[in-house]
Parts: C-alpha cells; structure tokens; sequence
C-alpha cells in the first residue's frame, strides 16, 4: 500500500508533528508532504520521509512568515501530485486536506482543529490584527471558509482529536468523525516526586492559550510560577512579570521531564482542542489546575487528576490555586501517572491501524 501523509506546515516539533511521527511509525514508508518545511526544526524521522512542499515554500520568507501566504494555500494544495496513493492522510490544523487523490484512493483527514482563524476564533484574531490586515481578512477568510467546507466532502473519513473537535467538525463541515486521541509518550517521563513548591505553565505564549491570564493571578497571589515556553506573546510577558513569575523561554526536554516532575501542579488556562501538555504533566505526577472548557474536560478529571476553575479570570484561577492548597484532595504521583496511560501512544497506535485497515477493506 502506497501511502502519502499531507502535513499542514512543518516548521517545529509540537503537539501536531508529534501525532505526525507516530503515523509514519504506523506507516514508515509514507511520503510526507506540507506547504512549507524548515529543515532544521524538524526531526529526523520526519526529513527522512518528506518528499515534496506546494510551492508556498519557494515564496519570499516563507518559513518564517507562511501564514501570510494563507490565502495561496488551498491552490498550493491542488497542484500536489499525489497520483498513485492508495491512502493519504490529512493532517489538519492549518489548510491540508484540500488535497485532490485518486477516485480509488482512500482519504482519511486526522483533524486537530478545523482552522481556528477561520471559524470560531476569527472574531478574536480580527480585533487583535492590523489596521491591514483587519481590512482584508472578511473577505479573505469568508472565501476561504467556503473553500473549508466544500474540501470536507474530499474527505472520505474524519477522525478527531477529541470530542471537543468532533463537535466542531459536525457543526462547520457536517460530518461525522471518529475520535482517537494523539499520542502521549508516558513512559518517557519520570515520577520523582521532589515538589518543589512552584507551579508550571508550558506552551507556546499565544493569545488563545492565556498565558496573561495565568501571568496576572501569580501576580496577584504572590506564588512561585515557572512558565516554559516561546513565542510572539513571550517578550510583552516577560517584561511586566512580578519577581515571583520566572520565564524560561523554550527547555530540552529533559529539563522540561524535571520541571514536570518537580512542580506542585500544572496550570492550563486556555481552551484546547485535545492538550499533550496536561497528559505529559499527569504522566509525571504532577496534577493539573485547568479551565474547564474544551478538551482539558476529556483528559483531566475533577478530583481524580486535577481541579477545574468555571471562569477565565484571576479570580477563579486563584480560588481554584487556593482549593488545591487546602489539601482536601491527596493526588498520589503514581496514580496520575496510571491515570495517563489511557492517553499513551501504544493506544493512538492500534486505534488508527484498527480504523484505517477496516476501512481499506471496505472500500
């Protein structure tokens, strides 16, 4: 079986270029392709497989500046060959499964997040865009909405990355999807169990993921927080920080295994479509405070492996900071850590190759 894997861009190792090497460890003779790779910000399994960019990735900048080419893409996405496949995955955040396949071929679109900027977040990147940009995005991204929902019936099946993007999926393309969550290496963190008495924040310092709003409670409670982690949001952040509010910037992850290991609790206050980040703290034994919103509610349970607060506010943030120091509940790091496994990669492994291998047969 021929077997294409259709990346959206390939310019680090997060959550997305994670799943991306399990499935070329399901499938390790796939061609890997995407708009636009940085060669040097990839892992070696991934350039050892890639075969091909749209031409976005021979425009002006493209590595660092490819989501100004947005509105190129869905063409860029038709002039890849990808002829001969018997199976291409998708892999969708940004625009990729516009791809055009065989009638034979059996296209499988494994969604992390119907596009974000397009449907239900684009109101909040238009307040926070440019003059310009706020100019041009309407009508940009209303042609491109249209160009997202006729590309989900391209698809011939859906998986999703939670229930939570399930459901998005069903309201914005109108298609069923079956859910198998990304892979989580647990087995690759420790449980040591020296807390230290700071709490943790990871990720990438973008809006959406409300680093600010984690940032203002320690500011206001005074405690010890660790924040890991770049971005465009890093900088403003950074220089308004209290003495108690630590910014490391982005760690090798050993150190990030002992960050993990080492802190009394997570705290993740965005809303995600799935998050490896509270998974990969809980296979650490290390509980999670989280916004009850989104996929946190799939992978972190109240009580079990975590606390939730109702509210994206200071407030509630620290109430619910204030509710895990009392001690009510005891979270032991071993049952987290078994809690976890239930997210581990051996699971996303056999649940895909069990999905794909019946429906190749039913095609």
């Amino acid at each position: 079986m021929k077997v294409a894997i259709v990346h959206y861009w390939l310019v680090g190792m997060r959550g997305g270029e994670k799943v991306l090497e399990e499935l070329l460890d399901v499938f390790p003779e796939a061609d890997v392709y995407s708009h636009v790779i940085d060669e040097n910000a990839v892992s070696e399994a991934v350039r050892r497989r890639y075969r091909g960019s749209s031409f976005i990735n021979r425009l002006p900048f493209a590595k660092r500046l490819y989501q100004i080419y947005l509105p190129f893409m869905p063409l860029a996405l038709e002039q890849l060959d990808l002829r001969g496949y018997d199976l291409v995955i998708s892999s969708e955040s940004g625009p990729a499964k516009g791809v055009i396949v065989d009638p034979e071929a059996l296209h499988v679109c494994y969604c992390h997040s119907p596009m974000r900027y397009v449907w239900d977040m684009y109101h909040d990147y238009r307040e926070r865009s440019g003059w310009l940009k706020k100019l041009f995005m309407p009508f940009l991204l209303h042609y491109l909405r249209m160009w997202d929902v006729s590309t989900a019936q391209r698809v011939t099946y859906f998986v999703a990355n939670s229930g939570y993007v399930a459901s998005r999926i069903r309201q914005y393309y109108h298609r069923h999807s079956e859910v198998i969550f990304p892979p989580v290496a647990v087995d690759e963190f420790d449980v040591v169990g020296r807390k230290q008495g700071y709490y943790l924040l990871v990720g990438e310092l973008v809006s959406y993921k409300r680093a600010d709003l984690a940032v203002s409670a320690f500011a206001e409670n005074g405690k010890s927080l660790k924040v890991v982690g770049g971005g465009e949001q890093f900088k403003e952040l950074a220089a308004h920080a209290t003495p108690n509010i630590e910014f490391l910037g982005k760690v090798e992850f050993e150190k990030l295994k002992h960050l993990y290991a080492d802190a009394e609790a997570l705290i993740f206050p965005g809303v995600e479509d799935f998050g490896m980040v509270p998974v990969e703290a809980m296979a650490s034994g290390t509980p999670v405070i989280a916004y009850a919103k989104g996929g946190a509610l799939e992978t972190v349970k109240e009580g079990v492996s975590g606390l939730f607060f109702t509210e994206q506010s200071v407030e509630s943030l620290n109430e619910a900071v204030e509710r895990f120091e009392t001690g009510a509940v005891d979270f032991e790091p071993e049952k987290l850590r078994e809690y976890a496994r239930q997210f581990d990669k051996s699971h996303f492994r056999s649940k895909i190759t069990n999905f794909i291998n019946e429906k190749m047969v039913k095609k």
